[in-house]
């Protein structure tokens, strides 16, 4: 079961439906939609000789062509492998080289730096739009390819707290029961509407928009191509029944935005990522009105382990009402949800311990990963590196993320990443980095550094060093210069004591 057949389906069941926009412009209806994709599929296979299950990269920021090549790819029977556009070229480099991708999309500017990558091979780099690209369309359309449900479909990186970045093998099942529970668990479906692809592509709104091409919803592209709280605003009077993902911290940059807006077009704002203030969610509903939405999942299960439909968010005459708004809500239909302890057997209800799970979403492994495959899942249980505790009703609390993985609007910054591009400049003989709990980003990066006895840095040659080696929402907002760090008989950093030292100012 190929996923790219809901496509072909919409194109016959909702040819004239809207499918793509920018802005308030409609560009193409499902019929146009469904034939450029099965073009794009025929051009992929016969003028690049891609063979079934070859990897195509798309590093691309939103844009209207997002949404037609990953089915293109899809349809030709290939695998996609999105990357996030923030990202470092030493990111890209690394991606590119392990998923083996052989083609490359690229958004105009991230061409080039993609050519400049050294022991990268690929076969080409197409500039998305551009010449090369728009040929694509001259083809004749081809039949989709077979491709059997446990087939890997998508390659989903989600960097770990050692080492490099690791592929999440996405199967055609896992996406599959991912679209059934977002109508069935977090956004009940209808006749028509329009998903707006508010955050990154690469990410959740390009997962959930799968679920929007079943339904035959329009998707609608920003012109800006990212997330500004007016032009949200705009997009949302223009389109009724809008739906969209978004990250806590834009929820909370829409209600800080000064102005009243119309948004009886609105239909559901999905947030998940990071933890929503339960303040922040109160004045969400007190905005919007019944209309807000939470999932909580990972890569390894995309966008599919627990949710907070909207039903549960009004249901103010609960006498837990508060505490399930501080929650991440209850497990989604295609999954098990239970909390381990170390030795990996079940918790009873309110106990704390490690977040495992199990179902039709669960990633079929990490991409040429074994050993980490098996650390990760175990008899079919995904161990998730959250800690949480579930009450007797079945509602998910999440506690702590023992890989102590920053989450600042909505996008992961692993400490260890940081850590290491800090290591390389001269003047830094150790570090360790936190996050800060921040209310408009949920977090921002803090690290505590310890200069060599005989070298001198400062915050702004530390900020410039990192602008250079990592991508700029990485880097540490906050520097605190320390004699020492904190660490047990082990030699292990105490980052619970650099937490305390953060809350206290006390060093």
């Amino acid at each position: 079961m190929n996923i790219a057949i809901h496509m072909t389906r919409a194109g016959q069941v909702y040819r004239e439906y809207p499918a793509i926009a920018e802005g308030d412009i409609l560009l193409s209806n499902y019929g146009d939609l469904a034939h450029r994709v099965a073009c794009i599929a025929t051009a992929l296979r016969q003028e690049y000789g891609l063979q079934v299950g070859d990897r195509v990269a798309l590093i691309l920021r939103n844009c209207p062509e997002y949404l037609e090549l990953l089915y293109g790819c899809w349809h030709a029977g290939l695998v996609t492998v999105p990357i996030n556009a923030k990202l470092h070229p030493s990111d890209f480099a690394y991606i590119l080289a392990n998923s083996g991708a052989k083609l490359c999309f690229a958004s105009p500017g991230l061409g080039g730096t993609v050519r400049k990558i050294d022991g990268v091979v690929l076969e080409e780099v197409i500039d998305v739009p551009g010449k090369n690209y728009s040929g694509f369309l001259n083809h004749a359309p081809s039949p989709v390819v077979y491709r059997a449900p446990e087939e890997t479909a998508w390659l989903f990186y989600t960097s770990g707290t050692t080492g490099q970045p690791k592929g999440a093998t996405l199967s055609h099942r896992n996406l599959l029961s991912m679209c059934h529970c977002y109508f069935s668990d977090v956004d009940s479906g209808g006749p028509w509407g329009a998903f707006l692809h508010a955050a990154p592509m690469s990410h959740g709104s390009g997962l959930y928009g799968l679920a929007h091409v079943m339904q035959g919803s329009c998707h609608v592209i920003p012109e800006s191509g990212g997330f500004d709280p007016a032009e949200i605003y705009d997009l949302i009077e223009s389109w009724p029944g809008v739906s969209f993902f978004a990250a806590p911290t834009m929820v909370k940059r829409l209600l800080d935005f000064p102005d009243e807006r119309d948004t009886r077009n609105l239909k559901t704002i999905i947030y998940g990522g990071g933890p929503m203030y339960v303040e922040d969610c109160l004045a969400g509903l007190k905005r919007f009105g019944p209309k807000l939405a939470q999932l909580y999942g990972q890569g390894e299960s995309p966008m599919t382990i627990t949710a907070l439909n909207a039903a549960l968010h009004q249901d103010s005459d609960h006498p837990r009402w508060r505490d399930r708004l501080a929650s991440v809500g209850v497990a989604q239909s295609a999954v098990e949800v239970r909390i381990a302890d170390e030795a990996g057997s079940f918790l009873p209800v309110g106990e704390v311990g490690e977040v495992v799970v199990r179902g039709d979403t669960v990633m079929t492994g990490y991409w040429n990963n074994p050993q980490a495959t098996a650390e990760t899942v175990k008899e079919g249980w995904l161990y998730t590196g959250d800690y949480g505790v579930l009450d007797a009703d079945g509602f998910l609390t999440l506690k702590d993320r023992s890989k102590d993985v920053i989450i600042s609007g909505g996008t992961n910054i692993y400490p260890r990443e940081v850590e290491e591009v800090l290591l390389r400049h001269p003047a830094i003989e150790e570090v360790s980095v936190i996050g800060r709990p921040d209310r408009e980003w949920g977090e921002t990066v803090v690290a505590y550094v310890v200069v060599c006895s005989d070298a001198a840095t400062d915050q702004v040659a530390l900020e410039d060093f990192c602008l250079t080696h990592m991508a700029r929402f990485k880097r540490p907002k906050f520097y605190r210069f320390v004699e020492q760090l904190p660490k047990n008989n082990y030699g292990k950093v105490l980052k619970t004591t650099l937490r305390k030292w953060d809350q206290t100012d006390e060093v």
